[in-house]
């Protein structure tokens, strides 16, 4: 697979968004596995997890735990290629919701947890999941600084943040911020100026729900009515291939410092996936894309 950059550690161009395999509608454990190996096999080096990622109240760092299982049954030198990012930051109560707590002191503590259950010594890129709009983002962001001079974590990211909120975690954070997450997808492209900026700051930037829009060929458009997400469906039916690797090319295209986290259950999705690390879409198709569905 063709890699890229997060800071100074390079990964496969296309990442896992492991939460699929923990909260609502996950599969059961040994089809989580095979689809955490199916990915590795394919090349993925990057697994973006959480420790909110679960689904029942009780089971706190389940998707790490999983993550953890499927990566203490490789080699030792696969391990070593692998960047876990985790997240702290966020809670999930159990009833389907989700809670924000950027308190330092439960920064702190929620990565104890996740070194913990990752049994690893430092985390590879430890994430600050979303603003808790009742802490001084420099508080929170503060916290992700302690740790690193700890040692604690290798490199740090943001995710969910705005550009004034990028600005400010690099200048707490220094060369030590090194990715931003948000959401971006062929149906969702608010955050171009995020993307932008991590670009031009050398910052990695992971599409969260990078697939969003490609599940079915008709989107419903609340002022527009129905609009046809119809370029990436054309364009996969000429070249033989699912429209999601089509949408992951073109996230692709949009910078070098894109390296997206589609999200999969089933070991074939990670797969299709994977596959479209390869592949380069001509100009007529980016132009055709460029258009917002």
């Amino acid at each position: 697979m063709r890699q890229r950059l997060i800071g100074g550690t390079a990964v496969g161009a296309i990442g896992l968004g492991a939460m699929p395999l923990s909260v609502e509608g996950r599969p059961d454990g040994t089809a989580a596995l095979t689809t955490l190996h199916a990915a590795l096999d394919a090349g993925v080096t990057l697994v973006d997890t959480a420790d909110s990622y679960h689904w029942h109240a009780g089971e706190v760092g389940h998707n790490e735990r999983l993550v953890a299982r499927a990566l203490a049954a490789r080699p030792a030198a696969d391990r070593a290629a692998v960047l876990v990012a985790t997240k702290g930051g966020r809670g999930r109560p159990g009833d389907g919701s989700w809670t924000v707590d950027g308190r330092p002191e439960r920064l702190r503590q929620a990565c104890e947890d996740s070194l913990r259950r990752l049994g690893v010594e430092a985390i590879g890129l430890y994430q600050l999941h979303k603003p808790d709009p009742g802490v001084p983002w420099a508080e929170s962001v503060g916290a992700l600084r302690e740790l690193l001079d700890a040692g604690k974590i290798r490199a740090a990211g943001v995710s969910n943040v705005d550009e004034g909120q990028i600005l400010t975690a690099r200048d707490i954070l220094g060369d030590g911020l090194v990715s931003v997450q948000n959401r971006f997808s062929p149906a969702v492209r608010t955050a171009e100026r995020e993307l932008r900026l991590s670009e031009r700051l050398g910052l990695a930037f992971l599409p969260w729900s990078p697939l969003g829009g490609l599940s079915r060929s008709v989107l419903d458009d609340p002022a527009d009515g129905p609009v046809a997400s119809g370029a990436f469906h054309r364009i996969a039916a000429e070249r033989g291939i699912s429209p999601q690797q089509v949408g992951l090319a073109w996230l692709l295209a949009l910078s070098p410092a894109v390296v997206p986290i589609p999200g999969a259950r089933r070991a074939a999705s990670i797969r299709d996936s994977a596959a479209a690390a390869d592949l380069v879409l001509d100009a007529d198709e980016l132009a055709a894309l460029a258009q917002p569905l």
